[in-house]
């Protein structure tokens, strides 16, 4: 016995020899539907504000699910009823003529006909008029003759009469058998169209027969079943309603028409509940897609550089979009299955044994037969499931790839190797997609197969038993229809089962995401920025380590950078400059010591409070699309056109946005794909002036500038700036010859401090670096 719970209603598996799959396999599919339950338990925060929908949705299925259940019952009346008893519905006639009740009281025990007596009333034609006009109208023969009118509808007097009406079938049977000819019945045999006058006639016969026969033709009636009982009643009804004068075809097609009204109706209710039902669940999936989305991105946008490295640009974008949509088609459809399929199928094997008990096994079998279906398509097609999303990563990352970097693998002629690389990673999700989907497509035909073999069975056992009156035809005909909903019901299940464990995978990746432990965080109790230091930044004793590395990149780096002052930073690659700037706006956080903006530690302040205080160009200069003015406007929403031309004009970007015809409106690729490097620049550091921060951070921003333009942009930034803070990292010595402190930088360490002038003598690194790009004459 397996001891993990399963989903859906499963809790225990016991050990059996099933052809379909072994112990070993079970255990496997129990715990990974217990671990993927579990992964699918966590939405649920995300469904809490649909609560009312989702009642809602529930209250509309339950609708559907019993609307679909009661019409097979009501086609099932109109075989039976309406078609086979011609619209009778009782068994006992709501009114006989006295004849009639007298020849039947020949078949009844001396109790049945006390019951029968006070179930009806006589109505004499010589009674007062009073009271008789509306039978007199129903019932014709109330003119000439005496009738009798039902007065209670108690259901036992229904199976006296059906009782009686087969005992006067036995009788005349016997009667047969003894004489060798059968009493003259008008020459008709039919129940529901004999000629009762002639039957009437036959009455002293039956009447002086011996009390055994028609006791033993009473015991015989007993072994039918009632249903048989009541139908045979209903069917020689109609004879006494014809002798009533009773317009028994018109009574018929009332009866047809009347329950169709009610099944269309029924239809109709059960449509409506299945357009509110997608509509709510439509609204539900829709809306938690569009928050987990919305989680998603805003977790990620609080992303530091530490957690950007543990994924891929490509997983989270995989993850924001098909694994949302996972989740999304998980709850569409999970919605309306996980409520309707269980009322389907509980209600549909309920309605089935009502309409027969004898024929439960067939239903029986065939649930067996689909569990082990399911279980084998389970257990083969959910490894599968499980590593599809790491294809579609892998194959989203090598796309991304190839597209950002074509120059460059033009430049090296490895498009073959690309090609097969994505070939590859192509044919891996294509081979994992046809294999599911040949799994899957193997279900479809193996159902409609079942399903065709359990109507075939249902119709030759079922058969049987209308031949030998122990079930009517209208109940075959819904016995049939059940079986179909309740497989259908499995059917649904098992889409689920296929449909939870690719959503949970989802689920978890998603949740990798969304419960990521951010290393910076914005304090409890933020601290204010200090009005006298507004623009200060100063490092003390700071260190730094990336996650995982086995020494640091920043070691003992101490140094105060003023207002109004320029602060340049140079060494050679990977001597830390960047790491170095990184710790000013918090995209990483120092391993020790201490980093302060305007006299306050990052650490104690909030971080959108920070960044407002800087204005950042980082290395590689990015744009969003959109327009030259929206990127602009990034530094400040409420920028006019005034200050975002003063801002072009500063960077040396209004040169080249004027050739534009468009100007400012010229629009902006996707990366600013459609600008050269150098333009990107200059645009990201017109998009940093614009916000007129205390603080000025330039990351190597001027590298893909001519010196010219180079040189005139720094002119323009020393009056613009003004009394900001300015923090540049430079790789050319040109670039920050005229920097107030220039601090030298040396596998991330502290080597040299000072202007031009001073670090020329007194720092070798600084020297060697400057030798390297000017002659002597001009270090001179």
């Amino acid at each position: 016995m397996i001891g993990q719970p399963f989903g859906f209603g499963f809790y225990r598996i016991w050990e059996s020899e099933s052809p379909f799959i072994n112990r070993q396999e079970l255990e496997k599919i129990g715990t990974a539907i217990f671990e993927r339950n579990h992964d699918m338990a966590k939405l649920t925060n995300y469904l809490k504000p649909y609560t009312s929908a989702m009642l809602l949705s529930i209250l509309f299925l339950s609708v559907q699910a019993v609307s679909d259940l009661n019409l097979p019952n009501y086609m099932s009346k109109i075989v039976n009823v309406g078609i086979q008893q011609g619209g009778i519905e009782q068994s006992a006639p709501e009114a006989v003529s006295a004849k009639g009740f007298s020849f039947m009281q020949i078949f009844m025990t001396d109790t049945q006909k006390k019951a029968m007596e006070d179930g009806y009333k006589l109505v004499s034609t010589k009674g007062p008029a009073a009271g008789k006009e509306e039978y007199m109208q129903k019932y014709p023969l109330l003119k000439t003759e005496d009738i009798y009118v039902r007065s209670n509808f108690d259901p036992q007097l229904d199976r006296i009469f059906g009782e009686s009406v087969w005992t006067f079938i036995n009788t005349v049977k016997t009667v047969a058998g003894q004489s060798g000819k059968a009493p003259s019945l008008s020459g008709n045999t039919d129940v529901t169209k004999m000629d009762m006058s002639g039957i009437y006639a036959l009455r002293p016969v039956f009447a002086h027969l011996p009390a055994g026969t028609i006791e033993n033709a009473r015991a015989q009636a007993l072994k039918n079943p009632e249903a048989t009982l009541l139908q045979s009643g209903a069917a020689f009804s109609r004879s006494f309603y014809r002798e009533l004068g009773v317009n028994t075809e018109a009574t018929q097609t009332d009866y047809i028409l009347r329950t169709g009204a009610v099944m269309l109706l029924i239809a109709l209710a059960g449509g409506a509940a299945t357009v509110l039902v997608g509509y709510f669940s439509a609204k539900i999936s829709a809306g938690v897609a569009r928050d987990l989305r919305r989680g998603i991105f805003q977790k990620v946008e609080s992303f530091s550089n530490g957690e950007f490295d543990k994924f891929s640009t490509a997983s989270l974008i995989t993850r924001t979009t098909n694994d949302v949509m996972q989740v999304q088609m998980l709850l569409m459809m999970g919605l309306r299955i996980f409520c309707y399929a269980p009322i389907l199928g509980i209600g549909g094997t309920f309605m089935a044994l009502r309409k027969s008990a004898s024929m439960s096994w067939i239903i029986a079998l065939a649930c067996v037969i689909l569990v082990g279906m399911i279980c084998v398509v389970y257990s083969v097609a959910m490894p599968k499931f499980r590593v599809m999303q790491q294809f579609v990563d892998r194959l989203n990352l090598i796309a991304r790839e190839n597209l950002n970097g074509l120059m460059v693998i033009r430049a090296f002629g490895t498009q073959e190797f690309e090609s097969e690389r994505f070939d590859i990673a192509n044919r891996n999700l294509t081979n994992n997609s046809l294999f599911v989907n040949r799994v899957m497509a193997f279900l479809m035909p193996a159902m409609m197969l079942l399903m065709n073999m359990v109507t075939l069975l249902i119709v030759w056992i079922g058969a049987q038993q209308v031949a030998d009156s122990a079930m009517q035809v209208g109940d075959m005909m819904a016995f049939i229809q059940y079986a179909m909903q309740i497989i259908m019901s499995f059917l649904m299940i098992s889409v689920l089962f296929i449909m939870v464990p690719r959503a949970a995978v989802s689920v978890r990746r998603i949740e990798e995401v969304l419960r990521v432990e951010l290393s910076i965080r914005d304090p409890l109790q933020a601290e204010d920025f200090h009005e006298d230091k507004i623009g200060t930044v100063e490092f003390r004793n700071v260190s730094f380590r990336y996650e995982g590395a086995g020494e640091n990149a920043l070691e003992g780096i101490s140094f105060t950078a003023l207002p109004g002052r320029t602060t340049a930073f140079i060494g050679s690659t990977g001597s830390g400059k960047t790491t170095l700037i990184n710790l000013i706006p918090r995209v990483y956080d120092a391993t020790s010591g201490e980093v302060l903006v305007n006299g306050v530690n990052v650490k104690n302040v909030r971080q959108r409070a920070l960044r407002a205080q800087i204005g950042y160009v980082p290395q590689k200069g990015y744009l969003l699309s959109g327009t030259v003015a929206s990127n602009l406007r990034c530094g400040d929403r409420n920028a006019d056109e005034d200050r975002l031309k003063t801002a072009a004009e500063v960077a040396q970007a209004i040169g080249f946005i004027n050739e534009n015809p468009e100007g400012f409106d010229s629009e902006i690729a996707q990366a600013g794909s459609n600008v050269s490097g150098g333009q990107k620049q200059r645009l990201s550091i017109a998009r940093a002036l614009v916000k007129k921060p205390p603080i000025y951070i330039f990351d190597d921003s001027f590298s893909a500038l001519d010196f010219k333009t180079d040189a005139a942009l720094r002119r323009a930034l020393k009056n613009y700036t003004g009394g900001s803070t300015v923090l540049i990292v430079a790789q050319r010595v040109g670039t920050i010859i005229d920097a107030d402190q220039i601090i030298v930088l040396e596998d991330g360490k502290i080597v040299g401090r000072g202007t031009h002038e001073e670090l020329l003598s007194t720092c070798r690194t600084y020297y060697e670096i400057a030798s390297s790009q000017f002659s002597k004459e001009e270090l001179a």
